[in-house]
């Protein structure tokens, strides 16, 4: 374990990259399956169609793949983005679409008579979505946003193909100087399973305050 106590920094520098990629790509995923479970619950027939085979494409295809159409295959149309971008958005498109289902699902878990109420009071769509639907609506979807979160964490490592300097691909240059493995693979699982940790503490913060606000 001497040669991961001597490589520490560099190790804890992957370590920043991946929490980096996973908070922007997670954040951006947020942002974008909102936008897709709107689209499948209130967009017009060919929207929700458009919306429908988003989701069911991102699903069905592995993230690997998604993250070499993005580096490797949008080139060839003229498009050329640097690594870091490249796994942004190869993680961001895969994440929406299963955060979409999410908030989809919690959406409709909220009791259709609250919204019946809210539009007797003369409240908008817009103010019925955001003052009552909405608020309830992430209650419910926080418990698998964590585990999507948790999830895009690890899979982080899979952009270490495209040379993004995250965990796995720090304890591979290290692995490649040394020839020594397990003890970087070691400090790496460590690792993944301490952040992943902290994380779900922090989660279950979350979850018992919004259940004492409600």
């Amino acid at each position: 374990m001497e040669l991961v106590l001597r490589h520490a920094v560099f190790l804890l520098r992957g370590a920043y990259y991946t929490l980096n990629i996973t908070v922007v790509s997670m954040t951006l995923g947020f942002a974008l399956g909102l936008v897709i479970a709107m689209m499948r619950l209130y967009g017009p027939g060919w929207v929700r169609g458009l919306a429908r085979g988003y989701v069911s494409f991102m699903r069905g295809t592995p993230l690997l793949v998604k993250v070499f159409v993005v580096y490797f295959g949008l080139p060839d149309i003229g498009i050329r983005l640097g690594p870091l971008v490249s796994a942004y958005t190869a993680l961001t498109l895969d994440a929406a679409a299963y955060l979409s289902e999410t908030f989809r699902g919690s959406i409709l878990a909220v009791p259709r008579g609250q919204v019946d109420a809210a539009l007797s009071l003369r409240m908008n769509r817009r103010q019925t979505m955001t003052r009552i639907v909405l608020p309830q609506a992430f209650r419910v979807a926080v418990p698998p946003m964590g585990n999507t979160f948790i999830g895009m964490l690890k899979q982080t490592s899979l952009v270490s193909v495209i040379t993004v300097t995250e965990l796995v691909r720090s304890a591979q240059l290290l692995i490649a100087q040394y020839f020594v493995v397990m003890p970087f693979y070691i400090a790496v699982a460590l690792m993944y399973w301490v952040m992943s940790t902290l994380f779900q503490i922090g989660l279950d913060r979350v979850e018992a305050r919004l259940a004492r606000a409600y």
